[in-house]
Parts: structure tokens; sequence; C-alpha cells
């Protein structure tokens, strides 16, 4: 199965020449870090840069060039900062082509909920739930199954929701999934070494499997 690197390289396949992609917290900012050679893309931080670049070596960080995860970046040549309001109407104009999201749960008919779990404390829902409501694609990069063993991939979302009918496309460390239309999960590729058996194990929600379903190819994958 993947780990969580394994996971962004099979999403950075995904993007494409000449999209305007956002990364959210966790998983997503790896994606940065494997762009594909002779792919033109501009990343998008909603806190307010467009033209985001992969993540500083170590030494040479600037505490003052951070992603929306506060986390340390580059920025690129030819890059433009601006402020949140600025961004959000980019994000709500729907500018933004592609979205690339953690999740707590995903339902089988597209809802996602990443932003809060009853009981714990939060700062609140973020860019998300703008992200999701504008998006014209939205990835989901996230772990197949909770710390307890259970499936995060759902009949229906038990967390408060982030959105409703949105995502197109999960990336587990298992696998890649669709979200039909009609509602289930499309297993389109199996993460090296993995079977459809483990991942029809660990799929809660509907799963719909289609002939021979290949395993996924992963350039430099260790």
């Amino acid at each position: 199965m993947l780990d969580k690197e394994g996971i962004a390289k099979r999403i950075a396949k995904e993007i494409k020449d000449g999209y305007y992609v956002n990364l959210g917290i966790g998983i997503p900012t790896l994606v940065a870090n494997y762009i594909p050679e002779g792919i033109d893309v501009v990343l998008q931080s909603e806190n307010g840069l467009l033209g985001m670049g992969p993540f500083p070596f170590e030494g040479e960080e600037d505490a003052d060039t951070i992603n929306a995860g506060k986390q340390t970046i580059t920025i690129l040549p030819g890059s433009a900062i601006f402020d949140s309001a600025m961004s959000f109407g980019m994000i709500r104009a729907k500018k933004v082509n592609l979205t690339i999201l953690g999740a707590m749960e995903v339902s089988e008919n597209g809802d996602i909920a990443n932003w809060k779990i009853p009981g714990k404390m939060v700062k609140g829902m973020g860019g998300a739930m703008d992200l999701v409501a504008s998006a014209e694609n939205i990835i989901v990069a996230m772990q197949h199954v909770n710390k307890a063993g259970e499936s995060k991939l759902l009949p229906k979302c038990t967390l408060p929701l982030t959105g409703v009918n949105c995502v197109k496309k999960i990336v587990t460390e298992l696998g890649v999934l669709e979200v039909l239309p009609s509602g289930g999960f499309k297993l389109l590729e199996r993460a090296p070494g993995v079977s459809v058996e483990e991942i029809k194990n660990a799929t809660a929600g509907k799963l719909i499997v289609e002939g021979e379903v290949p395993e996924m190819i992963i350039d430099n994958f260790a």
C-alpha cells in the first residue's frame, strides 16, 4: 500500500497542463513536490498566493512565506501575493480548475466531511467550504480507514459535512476510486501489492468493481 508520499505522487498525475490548483492541508500539500516535468500549473494558496512552489530545503525556510496550513513554502518567479478577499474571490468565481483536499469521511454520493469531530476543539471550517462549493473538480487524498481500522468511505457521512455531492475522485493508500454520479465508489486502480479483496474489506460504502482492476503505476515509486 502507499505511504503519504505515494498518495501525493499518484494525485500529481491528475494535474493537467494549464491548471490552477488549490492544495488543502495535510497530504495534498505534498503534491507540490511531484508536479510532472513539462506540466505548467499554478498552485493557489487560499491565504493569498498564486504561484506556490515546492517545500524549501532545510535551512532555506522563510517564516513569513507560508501556505494556508502555516507550513513554510517557496514562491516561484512571476508569482502574485494578495489579500484573502481576492483569494476567495478567485475561488468563488470558479477560477480554480482542481482542488485537492484531505477528508475524515467521504460518502458514496460524494459528500465530504473534513473539518470537525464533535467534542474536539476546532478553529473553524476554514476555506474548505468555499472550495468544495466552487471548484470544478475535487480530488480527496485520505487514508482508507481510521486509526481504529474503520472505513472512511461510507454509505453516508457521520461527521458534520463540509460539502454535498462534490467529490469526484479519491486516492487512498489502497487505490484510486471514482465517485459515480449515480452513487458508489468505482475502483479504478489498486495500489502496488494490494488486492481487490482488501479494498472491498476496507470500504463500507458501495464499491463497484468492473473487470480487471489495474495496479497503479507511479514514477519513481519507492
